[in-house]
């Protein structure tokens, strides 16, 4: 493939050198953060991004051990900061570039009781189902996947063996964990975060599960053994059970949701969980501990889906919308209550009548990999379990089979990876940039996002040396909140955008703006504001854009960057703007079309695939939101 060389000048700018800090004068009503900083550390007021992962699995986690992943979280670590490891097909793997940061997150029910399972330990042999796990696991293939299924499926309808529960087990396993976890944080050069995930599968698979991020060290994080779902089902419980351990610990959480397209309806309902109706006190938690979202991961994208957003041509991305975790069927009407975009207007209605908005969301992306290994590349896919390493087979294998539905390898995406802007590479700078939501996600690709809004940006801001600083000087970055317009004037923006050096070339940069009207009722509009080829492509009378063309040759699985730009970069006002209404602005970048694995896959294995497997993707990046809050 033919790469352009990227704009040296413009990349300084995006990264606010390291060399040359100035004053910090961010404006984003967010409380000063709480760390104090070791003069050995770089530091950079202006911020520079940090690439991670929120979401990933070892073999400590009960469905990747039992799917047959033999790494642990040492290796999942070792891993992510660069080095080589030995998967558990026997192949060798390696990131073609380390991450900053990593949260190893696996399932707090049952934590490292299937690595006692696999090895038959004789404290655990007495159950005859988990004999038969132990059994079926050494029989490998078929037999141990549907081990995993059977997993899941117990947990979802809390059926699982005794040994799975068992809280004094847990503990020693959780123990274990932060030990491996604080050997490898290194402040400065690679953090480690001390995480778990909350797997509430209520219902029958209606996923509802959350990471859960500490803040802090393990003399913190060893003073509460997770909370699990055996305790409760109920998000608002673990919220209730975050707020316990910081008065008790003086430590601070946040918690994640995942990708809500499998939670048949429930991850956005605009009721409590029991169906009552929604308290200030609930909405109030929920802000507090809820403030970023998974928005993409390997299990497809939930940003918004066709029926939801009908006008936006890039809303079919990545979808999986036929059932919840175990494939019990999706209906249309659960739709409403399952994709960011949707769940951002109705918080907004809430917040008007509860004065607290609990849908309030930042971005993050995660793999959610099941093998230990964190890979979001299309030409470096390992997979997202044992079963999806590369292989000739993986991409027609049955990837989760129940008896209600399965899902095609094919149809796991790579994604994803979250860019974080802060100060430093200190699990204290990314927990607290993560939570002022300063953070942006994308299904893979590690381009250069700013994005800052305020009222007093010029045209000329965007072209200065000092952009950035004057972003920050002016208004607020992504993740922060506007107040009442002053008098004539309407919002305005700052956004620009680099290509990752190594993927393909910007299609367009677009703002996505919801609003909420006087009459109660939520709209949304996505406006194109800066494209690739403009001395070739214009608007149209309705805003729309042609589309940027596709240079993919899929045989040779190549394309040329010979479209599209290396960088884009634009001063936007809302020419909409009505400044009683409440609002809020997020921006998409998208690239021009590139191969997908599945297309990789074709030419490294020879295979011939069917019609229905996707070739190319426009991989894209989602800011979080700036909120207009009159």
């Amino acid at each position: 493939m033919r790469l352009l060389l990227l704009p040296f000048l413009s990349l300084l700018l995006m990264m606010s050198c390291k060399d040359t800090p100035k004053e910090d004068t961010t404006t984003d009503n967010t409380p000063a953060e709480k760390e104090v900083m070791t003069p050995s550390i770089p530091t950079n007021p202006l911020k520079n991004v940090y690439w991670g992962d929120q979401h990933l699995h070892t073999a400590w986690s009960a469905d990747a051990g039992a799917a047959g992943t033999r790494l642990g979280p040492e290796e999942a670590l070792r891993f992510a900061r660069g080095e080589e490891v030995i998967s558990a097909t026997k192949q060798k793997a390696k990131l073609k570039r380390p991450l900053d940061w990593l949260a190893v997150t696996d399932h707090s029910d049952g934590a490292g009781v299937i690595m006692s399972v696999i090895n038959g330990d004789a404290e655990v042999m007495d159950d005859p189902i988990v004999a038969q796990y132990h059994e079926d696991m050494e029989a490998g293939g078929e037999k141990a996947a549907a081990v995993m299924m059977d997993l899941i499926n117990r947990q979802s309808n809390n059926n699982l063996p005794p040994v799975f529960t068992d809280p004094e087990f847990a503990k020693s396993i959780w123990l274990k964990n932060i030990d491996i976890v604080e050997k490898f944080n290194d402040p400065g050069k690679f953090t480690a975060f001390i995480a778990y995930e909350w797997t509430s599968n209520f219902g029958g698979g209606n996923n509802l599960h959350r990471n859960v991020i500490y803040r802090d060290g393990g003399d913190i994080a060893r003073q509460m053994s997770p909370m699990t779902t055996f305790d409760s089902e109920n998000p608002e419980d673990l919220w209730k059970w975050m707020a316990n351990f910081e008065a008790k610990t003086g430590g601070s959480l946040l918690a994640i949701p995942h990708n809500g397209n499998l939670s048949n309806g429930l991850m956005f309902k605009n009721t409590a969980f029991d169906g009552s109706p929604l308290t200030k006190e609930l909405a109030t938690l929920r802000n507090k501990y809820e403030v970023l979202y998974e928005i993409t991961q390997g299990k497809g994208t939930s940003e918004t889906h066709p029926i939801l957003s009908p006008n936006d041509e890039f809303a079919n991305f990545e979808l999986w919308d036929k059932g919840n975790l175990v494939m019990v069927p999706k209906t249309k009407e659960m739709l409403q209550t399952e994709y960011a975009r949707k769940a951002l207007k109705d918080g907004l209605k809430l917040e008007s009548e509860l004065g607290v908005n609990p849908f309030k969301y930042g971005f993050v992306s995660g793999t959610d990999s099941h093998t230990a290994l964190t890979t979001a590349e299309e030409n470096n896919y390992w997979g997202k379990y044992a079963s999806s390493e590369p292989s000739a087979e993986r991409w027609s294998e049955k990837a989760l089979d129940f008896p209600s539905g399965f899902v095609r390898g094919w149809q796991l995406g790579a994604s994803g990876y979250t860019g974080v802007w802060a100060t430093s590479n200190t699990r204290e700078a990314l927990w607290d940039a993560m939570k002022r939501k300063e953070t942006y996600a994308s299904t893979g690709p590690r381009m250069t996002v700013r994005f800052f809004g305020g009222f007093n940006y010029t045209d000329a801001d965007i072209a200065d040396a000092n952009s950035v600083q004057i972003g920050y000087d002016k208004g607020v970055p992504m993740g922060g909140d506007l107040k009442t317009a002053p008098e004539g004037k309407a919002p305005t923006f700052l956004i620009h955008a680099v290509k990752d050096p190594t993927s393909g070339n910007l299609d367009r940069i677009q703002v996505v703006k919801g609003w909420l009207d006087a009459s109660g009722n939520t709209h949304e509009k996505v406006y194109n504001v800066v494209w690739g080829d403009a001395d070739k492509r214009s608007l149209d009378a309705k805003g729309n854009l042609p589309p940027v063309g596709n240079t993919v040759d899929v045989k040779n699985v190549s394309w040329e960057n010979t479209i599209g730009a290396t960088e884009l970069k634009t001063f936007w006002q809302d020419p909409d703007f009505n400044p009683t209404l409440k609002a809020f602005y997020y921006v998409r970048v998208i690239e021009i079309p590139t191969p997908r694995w599945t297309t990789f896959d074709m030419k490294n294995y020879n295979l011939t695939m069917t019609d229905d497997v996707p070739r190319t993707i426009q991989e894209r990046a989602y800011t979080s939101p700036i909120w207009y809050n009159p």
